[in-house]
């Protein structure tokens, strides 16, 4: 352990994966193993000179092949821990189809109210999150963890002690870069130190 790393409390660096086709279309990606696209793979490499300068106590990454692709492009995958927890919200019967499209078939559907049918609700993501911040926020030093938009956004919402659903509020770019640690001068408040920040790439879409 980096002696520098563990002086600080607990911090959660959390980098979102690269785009993938289903993402950059807007297509619930779930337990899909999707790649990164050509697009996704320079994403994560230009967080590279960042997260290499900051001294890790831990790489922790979802099992999902485009968060362990953007955990080893952004120099960080000699050591990296799988956590499944990091995983994103199971889809279900969702999987793979845009808001749109669910909206269609169940109107006034809300993932962070109702969930998906065959997949998980909303309590059992919130369950997860707050099983990561037990497991490794109490100690100290800057932990990495590589994930997704939806669990990356119901992690932060757990973080500060608000309802999971309050992540629907947080937009999450891919390959972002967001901090979840302590207030600055307030040890004991958990805040949202920074949220959604990313180098300037060119964005494909709308």
């Amino acid at each position: 352990m980096n002696d520098a790393a563990a002086a600080v409390p607990a911090q959660f660096y959390l980098i979102r994966h690269g785009e993938t086709e289903w993402s950059r279309d807007g297509r619930h990606t779930g337990r899909t193993d999707l790649a990164l696209t050509a697009h996704g793979e320079d994403m994560a490499r230009k967080l590279a000179p960042c997260l290499q300068a900051i001294a890790f106590t831990r790489v922790l990454t979802s099992p999902r092949l485009r968060a362990r692709q953007t955990c080893t492009l952004a120099g960080l995958g000699p050591g990296a821990q799988i956590v499944q927890d990091l995983a994103e919200w199971d889809y279900g019967d969702d999987e793979g189809l845009s808001s749109a499209q669910i909206r269609a078939m169940r109107p006034g559907w809300d993932l962070w109210h109702h969930g998906c049918p065959g997949g998980e609700l909303p309590a059992a993501v919130a369950e997860r999150a707050d099983r990561v911040i037990a497991q490794f926020g109490a100690g100290e030093g800057r932990i990495a963890l590589f994930s997704h938009g939806h669990f990356g956004r119901a992690l932060a919402a757990r973080w500060i002690g608000a309802p999971v659903a309050t992540g629907q509020h947080l937009a999450l770019g891919p390959a972002s870069l967001s901090i979840l640690g302590p207030e600055p001068g307030h040890a004991d408040v958990a805040a949202i130190v920074l949220w959604n920040a990313a180098p300037a790439w060119p964005q494909h879409g709308p």
